[in-house]
C-alpha cells in the first residue's frame, strides 16, 4: 500500500488550486484530483466557435482575481499570470445618453453621474480609505472584525436592498444604473436585503483596481496555481472523476472543491445523516445561458467609450434591472434581461486572428432552463450597438443543463456556488463555526460554496487549507 498522503483536493477549479497551493506552501504531501482532461474549473479557455477564436468557457473579467488577500500573495506571475487592465472597469450603456463609466479615479466616476457626483463621492469614500483591510475583512467566514472601524466604512447603506439604496440615495438614473449593474452580480432579487453590499463591493473594486482580464485566457489563472502547485512538490491527476471514497488514495483529509451536492453523495458513508440532508437542502438559485460570438470587428456600441473597457453591463435603469432580475426569481425571463457582456480580444490579440474579436456574455435564467436565449441576448446587445449582428460570424451557447454537463458545480446552471441571501451568505453551506469543516474531522469543504462565495479569488480555498492544516497539526500531536 502506498504511503498515506496527508491530503487530497477533489477538484482543480481556483478554489481547489488555491487550497492545495496553502497546503503545499505548508509542507503537507497534496494530490489533486480533477475529473477533467485539463485543470481549471470555471476558469478554462476553448476554441468554442472558430479555429483560432479563444473564449473563456466560464469566468472572463475577475475584479477579486487581481484584488484577492491570498492570490496576491503568491509568485503568479512567474507561472504565466499577466493581468491586462483596460482603461475602464465597466461601461453601462443607457438609451440616448453617453455610457455610465466606472474608472478608477472616484472624482472621473462622479463626474460622469451629473447631480449625483457628491451622493456617489460620499457612498464610496469611506471604503476606499482602507480598501485592502476592507476586502480582508469582506472576503471571509463570519468573525470579530480586526479592523472594526473599516468594516463601519462599509456601513449600514450595505445591509439595504440595492433597490432601496439606489432610490433613496440618488436622485438620476445614471448613478443608479451603475449601483445596479454591480448589485446584480448577486445574482439576487434587487429589493432584497445586502443586495446592495454586493453592488458596493464591485464598486470600490473598481476604484482600488480596474477590472482585469488574464493574458490568453482565464485558464492562465489555474495554469499558473497549477503551476506554482507542482513547483512547490504537489502532484495533480487529471481525468480522474470520484465517485465514491473508494476512489480516493489513502490520505489525512479529504478537501471537496465541490458542491454540497457531490459532497453528500460521495462522503455520505462517513458523514452523520442529519448533516448530509443539510447539504441537500442547500440553496443554488437561477442558473445563466451563456453566449460567446466570433466577431470580424469590435461590438459597434454607440457610445465608442464601451471599447475602454472589458466588461459591459446591459439592462437600462435600475428600475429596469429590478425588473429583469425579479423575473427569473419568478420562473420567467425579461425579454430586455440584464446581461454581463465581455470584450477580451480588444485588449489581448492573443484571443482572436488579426482583424477579429471575440465576445462573452451571459444573462440569469431559472434553474435547468432549456431556453435558447440567443435571439434576446443579441436583441438586447443591438439596443446599444446597432448592426452588431453583422459581426457575428460564428457563436456558441450554453443552456443551464449544458453548464452543469460541463461542471457538476453548476447545479441547475447556477454558476455562484448558491444563493448569497441573508439565509446563506456566511452559513454556507450548513451554519457552523468553521464553515469549512464538516462533522467529520477529517472531511472539509472548500468550493464557492463556502464563505465568501462566488467569485475567482480563492479566499474559499485559503481558509479551508488553514482549517485542514490546523487539523493536520493536532493529529500530529
Amino acid at each position: 500500500m502506498p504511503p498515506r498522503l496527508d491530503a487530497v483536493v477533489i477538484g482543480s477549479g481556483p478554489n481547489g488550486l488555491a487550497a492545495a497551493v496553502e497546503l503545499a506552501r505548508n509542507g503537507a504531501e497534496v494530490l489533486v484530483l480533477e475529473a477533467a482532461a485539463t485543470v481549471g474549473g470555471g476558469t478554462r479557455t476553448a476554441e468554442l466557435t472558430l479555429p483560432g477564436f479563444h473564449h473563456d468557457v466560464c469566468s472572463a473579467a475577475h475584479p477579486l482575481g487581481i484584488l484577492s488577500p491570498y492570490l496576491r500573495t503568491l509568485p503568479l506571475a512567474e507561472h504565466g499570470l499577466r493581468w491586462i487592465q483596460p482603461t475602464a472597469s465597466v461601461a453601462h450603456p443607457l438609451d440616448g445618453e453617453p455610457a455610465v463609466m466606472l474608472r478608477t479615479s472616484p472624482d472621473a466616476t462622479a463626474a460622469g453621474l451629473g447631480r449625483d457626483s457628491s451622493a456617489y463621492r460620499r457612498l464610496v469614500g469611506p471604503m476606499l480609505r482602507h480598501p485592502d483591510e476592507l476586502l480582508a475583512e469582506i472576503l471571509g467566514p463570519a468573525h470579530l472584525p480586526r479592523h472594526p472601524l473599516v468594516l463601519a466604512g462599509f456601513g449600514a447603506p450595505a445591509l439595504l436592498p440595492a433597490s432601496v439604496l439606489g432610490h433613496t440615495l440618488f436622485r438620476g438614473e445614471r448613478a443608479r444604473a451603475l449601483l445596479a449593474g454591480c448589485a446584480a452580480h448577486a445574482i439576487l432579487p434587487l429589493t432584497r436585503p445586502v443586495s446592495a453590499a454586493i453592488g458596493m463591493l464591485f464598486l470600490l473594486t473598481g476604484h482600488v483596481e480596474t477590472w482585469p482580464i488574464a493574458q490568453g485566457g482565464s485558464a492562465a489563472i489555474a495554469g499558473a496555481l497549477a503551476g506554482y502547485l507542482l513547483a512547490l512538490g504537489g502532484r495533480i491527476e487529471t481525468a480522474t472523476p470520484v465517485h465514491e471514497l473508494a476512489d480516493l488514495p489513502p490520505s489525512r483529509v479529504v478537501l471537496f472543491d465541490t458542491s454540497p451536492d457531490q459532497v453528500a453523495t460521495i462522503a455520505s458513508p462517513v458523514l452523520p445523516t442529519r448533516y448530509v440532508n443539510r447539504l441537500r437542502r442547500y440553496r443554488y438559485g437561477p442558473g445563466i445561458f451563456k453566449i460567446d460570438w466570433a466577431l470580424d470587428g469590435p461590438i459597434p456600441w454607440t457610445d465608442p467609450a464601451c471599447l475602454e473597457s472589458a466588461t459591459v453591463h446591459l439592462g437600462g435603469t435600475l428600475d429596469e434591472i429590478v425588473a429583469s432580475e425579479a423575473a427569473v426569481w419568478r420562473g420567467a425571463v425579461s425579454d430586455r434581461p440584464y446581461m454581463i457582456v465581455v470584450q477580451p480580444s480588444l485588449f489581448d490579440s492573443s484571443r482572436a486572428p488579426a482583424g477579429k474579436h471575440t465576445g462573452w456574455a451571459y444573462c440569469h435564467v431559472p434553474a435547468g432552463s432549456r431556453l435558447d436565449l440567443t435571439d434576446v441576448l443579441e436583441r438586447q446587445v443591438e439596443r446599444s450597438a446597432p448592426g452588431f449582428r453583422d459581426r457575428i460570424i460564428g457563436r456558441h451557447v450554453m443552456n443551464t443543463v449544458d453548464l452543469e454537463l460541463y461542471n457538476a458545480n453548476y447545479v441547475g446552471g447556477a454558476i455562484t456556488g448558491g444563493v448569497t441571501d441573508l439565509g446563506q451568505l456566511f452559513t454556507r453551506p450548513v451554519a457552523r463555526v468553521d464553515p469549512y469543516s464538516t462533522p467529520n474531522s477529517d472531511v472539509f469543504i472548500c468550493s464557492a460554496s463556502t464563505p465568501p462565495g462566488g467569485g475567482v479569488h480563492g479566499m474559499c480555498g485559503y481558509h479551508a487549507a488553514r482549517s485542514a492544516l490546523r487539523r493536520l497539526a493536532s493529529a500530529a500531536v
